[in-house]
Formats: structure tokens, sequence, C-alpha cells
């Protein structure tokens, strides 16, 4: 074979290998994914879950005086289904009337025993009353009798007079004594007369008072309304087998319906964000293709305890805008609170940046057909974007995904920071 027609055979093979190579890593990267760094107004949002509730309710209570008649812990025997529309004075429940039914028997027994002790006290003073105005007038007949002995004895001797006259005194005296004794003992029978009244009085107030509140046990709906359970302390409904107190008398709730909030709650970080009136864009996960508004309207200042972590969190109240028949209390919203704009700056997605052990940032950049590993300063983020104060600029190309060839580039740093 001549040698011209060799080199020209060898130069072919090489451009279609070179073809092939170059074919094979345009493949290649075509699998790795970018994005362009954008330029415009950058929205800084807090997101949180939370859950509806209406703003305005009506309560729905148990009795509201089992504190006088000591009773502490009351048991839900029965309830009508969550949800269920009522009419004022419909059923709602019932509550466990078994403590209550033995204060009563032991309060009808009591009655039955004061009622004979007031018989019985009021019988004797009568009698002792009357004994004690048959003696004055008693004693009034003897004085009458040393009065008329006095004056026959006008003939006698003086001694005999004498006699006479001490004797209608000492019968004057007597009768004086035992008047002045019949008033006090007048006042102390009426007073123990008013003390088994008001005894007696004092147990039929408490026998009144167990019956009515035993007409409570049967919870009714002071209005019309849909009926919506009361959460527990540890956050779960009242059902049956719940408990009901002098201190949390409340069973359920009728919502109006035409007001809602989204109550949620805050971490600490990001609590310092949220502010009275801030916007908020708000989801249902019930009906994902309801777009709803709403606005802050109340931001607690105390933290508390959330349940399921370590973490504090703090309340925050979100009134929704729209009026919607669809919208039911416990439903799950996503609240997107709009904490704050910055105006025309650059941003980049959150999975583009990268941190290494030196606390450097960078990202993963493409300059044709070159790639660069580019550190840059970041500033405020959102729940998808970050700020990029300095180390790129707009429509530059930069990687989602991580490249192959990753380790094989040392990062560009930048010249000041």
């Amino acid at each position: 074979m001549p040698k011209k027609k060799i080199i020209i055979i060898s130069l072919i093979t090489l451009t279609l290998l070179f073809v092939v190579r170059y074919l094979m890593q345009g493949a290649d990267h075509d699998k790795d994914i970018f994005t362009e760094v954008k330029q415009g107004d950058f929205d800084i949002n807090v997101f949180t879950t939370g859950e509806l509730e209406a703003k305005n309710s009506v309560d729905i209570q148990g009795p509201t005086s089992v504190r006088q008649l000591g009773i502490w812990q009351i048991k839900i025997s029965d309830l009508v289904p969550e949800g269920t529309n009522v009419k004022e004075g419909e059923y709602v429940g019932a509550l466990d009337k078994s403590e209550i039914s033995t204060k009563i028997k032991e309060a009808e027994s009591e009655l039955d025993k004061i009622q004979s002790q007031y018989t019985q006290t009021k019988l004797d003073t009568t009698l002792q009353m009357r004994q004690s105005r048959d003696e004055l007038i008693n004693m009034q007949f003897d004085m009458q009798q040393k009065e008329i002995t006095l004056e026959q004895s006008a003939y006698e001797p003086p001694a005999t007079i004498r006699q006479a006259q001490l004797d209608l005194e000492k019968s004057k005296r007597t009768f004086e004594q035992a008047k002045k004794n019949n008033i006090l003992k007048e006042k102390q029978l009426a007073a123990k007369m008013q003390e088994v009244s008001a005894s007696l009085q004092q147990t039929q107030n408490k026998l009144d008072l167990l019956q009515n509140t035993l007409q409570q046990f049967t919870v009714v709906a002071p209005k019309d309304g849909m009926v919506i359970y009361q959460r527990e302390w540890s956050g779960k409904k009242k059902g049956v087998g719940s408990t009901v107190s002098p201190w949390e008398s409340t069973v359920a709730t009728l919502p109006d319906l035409s007001v809602m909030i989204s109550r949620t709650y805050v971490n600490e970080v990001d609590i310092r964000k949220i502010k009275m009136n801030q916007k908020v864009a708000i989801t249902l996960d019930a009906y994902p293709e309801k777009k709803l508004s709403g606005i802050v309207t109340a931001v607690a200042n105390v933290g508390e305890q959330n349940p399921k972590s370590d973490a504090k969190v703090f309340e925050v109240t979100i009134q929704i805008n729209e009026k919607d028949t669809t919208l039911r209390p416990s439903m799950t919203t996503g609240n997107n609170i709009a904490v704050d704009k910055i105006k025309n700056v650059l941003f980049i997605p959150l999975e583009a940046i990268h941190n290494d052990g030196d606390s450097l940032t960078y990202v993963y950049a493409q300059d044709g057909r070159k790639l660069l590993k580019k550190e840059i300063i970041v500033g405020a983020t959102n729940e998808n974007n970050a700020i990029v104060k300095a180390g790129l600029n707009k429509g530059e190309m930069i990687f989602l995904s991580i490249p192959e060839n990753k380790d094989e580039l040392n990062i560009i740093k930048m010249q000041s920071r």
C-alpha cells in the first residue's frame, strides 16, 4: 500500500476517534442538569403548617357548678359524631351520672334526717314555751293570793302582817325573775329553731343544686351549628371516656364558619421574622387546587414546648381573607408567610450550593465546555432559592446535579471576600 494512502487512512481514523469521544463526552454531559443565575425581586418566606378553626365560636359546656358539689372529674359517656349539625337545644352528649346520683341520694337522706330534727325541735319548743307561760300564770295567781292574804291580815298582830308582806314581796320577785327567764328562754328556743331551720334550708338548697346540675349532665347545643370537639392539653380531641372538670368544662364548640383562621406554630429561629399584618399564601391539604390568602393577626410573645421535639415554638394566628363554604375546622393548611422582599438581586436554587470543610461555599459552573468550581457568597434564603451576593453573574449556567469529575476540580476562590 502506498505510503500516502496509509497516512490518509490514519488521519481519517484519528478524526473518527476524536468525533466519537467528543460525542460520548457530550452524551455524558447531557446527563447533567443545569440552571442559570437569575436576577429579580427575591421573596423571603417562612412556611409552616397549621390547622383551620373558626375565629369565633360558642362553647358547649358541661356542668359549671360541680365544684361547689365536690365533684372534680366527670367522664363523657356518649357524644354525637363530630361535624354533626345541631339545632339549639338538641342533644350533643351525656356525662356519667353515677357520682352525682350517689350525692343526690345522700342529700335526700340527710334532708329526711334534718326534717325530722326540725319537726321534733318545733314540737319541743312549742311545749317548753307553753310550760313557761303556764308557770307565769300560776305565779301570777299565787301573787294575787298573797295580796289578798295581806289585806285580810290588817287586824292581825304586826308579826303576822309583816310575814304576809314578806310573802307578797317574795312572790313578786319570783314572778319578775320568771318573766325575765322566760324572755331569755324564748330567745334561746328561737335561736335553736333558727339553727335547725337554717340547716334544713341549706340541705334543701344543696339537693336543689344537685338536681338542677344533674339536668346539665345531658349536654345540649346552646345554639345552631356544627359540633367540633374541644382539644385536651395533650392535643387529643375529647371523646367518649374523656373527662371534663370545673376548670375545663368545655366539651365542644359551635364555630362560626363565616370567618376562619389558621392556627400555626413557628420555630424560635424564624419567629423574629414574623410580624403583624404580613401577607400569607395559604393552601389546603384537602383541596390542593384552592389558593387562599390571609394575614397575620397575632404573634405569641412567649414560646411553648413542641410536643413532638425539644424545640420551642411560638403560636401564630392567620386570618383567612376569603369566605368559602368548603372550609372546615381541623383542615390542615400550608401557610407561606411573606416576611420580606429584596429588590433586584441575583439568586440561584438551594440545591446548586455546596460547602466544604473550610466553610467555603461554591457552585459548579459551566464556561463553554469547561467545568468550574467557583466560590460564592450567599445572602438571604427562602424555601427554594438563595441570594448570591458575589461570585456569579446573571445568566451564568450552573449545575443542579453534581458532576462526575468533581474531585478533579479546584475551587476558584474570589479575589477578595
